[in-house]
């Protein structure tokens, strides 16, 4: 949802924007001194979306993320069960399936458990950091599906540990367009996330309370669903109460920003449903 172009003469029809499937997931852990943390990453200066922001793992649903086979790794939610939480008729275990990939692929972390002992996977010694972080790229380009890497490590997909908690629609007007649900999932132990220096440039573990000061004072670029999602965040103490929060959410409230310009069709903001010019 960047608005950072200097005027609003586009050289696009706003209305023939695709509004592309997105998802998200916000890595939380709990921090002896800080508490509750979350992981967020920033996105390269050359994205064509958000460029430099400081994000959480996610990306656009890919035709990947999409098939019936797909219900055989994840453990707990099939697609008509996803689908119900989402709101939508089909094809809403995509969802936490493209944010499982978008996480192993950005971050580097699986959100899976072995076959054979129920336990998350860990990548607790140096030969499998190695295999992992050669799946990481395989996965990443295309050469390996998650169906194949559950197959080849025996391994199911923890869809039925990660949250559903908003859904953010990109505003008319923007060269890009996504409707993204955001999740919320626990951070693997022995898993260390890490930005990919390719489509993310740095990362960090910061507690919601000081990711969003250090957005204030400048610090840290972000977009309004990820500081609105961090707001979500804060009241929580530990990653087991904001899960728990999440859970009782049920079916969040879609939100669609609206683009502010001025007389001169200058983009000068966006309006947030609620406020006083918002236009419903």
């Amino acid at each position: 949802m960047n608005a950072d172009r200097s005027d609003a003469k586009n050289d696009f029809d706003p209305l023939s924007v695709p509004v592309r499937p997105a998802a998200t997931v916000m890595l939380v852990r709990d921090h002896p001194l800080n508490g509750l943390e979350v992981f967020m990453l920033q996105r390269t200066l050359q994205a064509v979306f958000a460029k430099g922001m400081y994000v959480f793992p996610g990306g656009r649903v890919d035709a990947v993320d999409n098939g019936h086979e797909l219900e055989s790794v994840c453990d707990g939610l099939n697609d008509s069960e996803a689908s119900a939480l989402l709101g939508v008729p089909a094809g809403g275990l995509a969802y936490w399936v493209a944010a499982i990939r978008e996480c192993f692929e950005e971050a580097g972390v699986l959100l899976a458990r072995s076959t054979e002992t129920n336990d998350v996977v860990r990548f607790d010694d140096e030969a499998k950091v190695g295999r992992f972080n050669v799946a990481r790229h395989a996965v990443h380009d295309g050469m390996l599906s998650l169906i194949e890497l559950c197959a080849q490590e025996q391994l199911r997909l923890v869809t039925d540990n990660i949250h559903y908690v908003s859904h953010w629609i990109t505003p008319v007007g923007e060269p890009r367009r996504f409707d993204t649900r955001f999740f919320i999932a626990r951070a693997p132990d022995a898993q260390e996330p890490l930005h990919d220096d390719n489509e993310t440039i740095a990362s960090l573990w910061v507690a919601p309370t000081e990711a969003l000061a250090m957005h204030k004072r400048g610090e840290l670029a972000m977009i309004p669903p990820t500081t609105s999602n961090l707001e979500f965040l804060v009241p929580h103490a530990t990653a087991d109460e904001a899960l728990q929060a999440s859970m009782k959410i049920g079916m969040p409230t879609t939100i669609l920003p609206q683009i502010k310009t001025n007389a001169d069709g200058k983009v000068i903001g966006i309006s947030m449903p609620g406020d006083a010019d918002y236009v419903n």
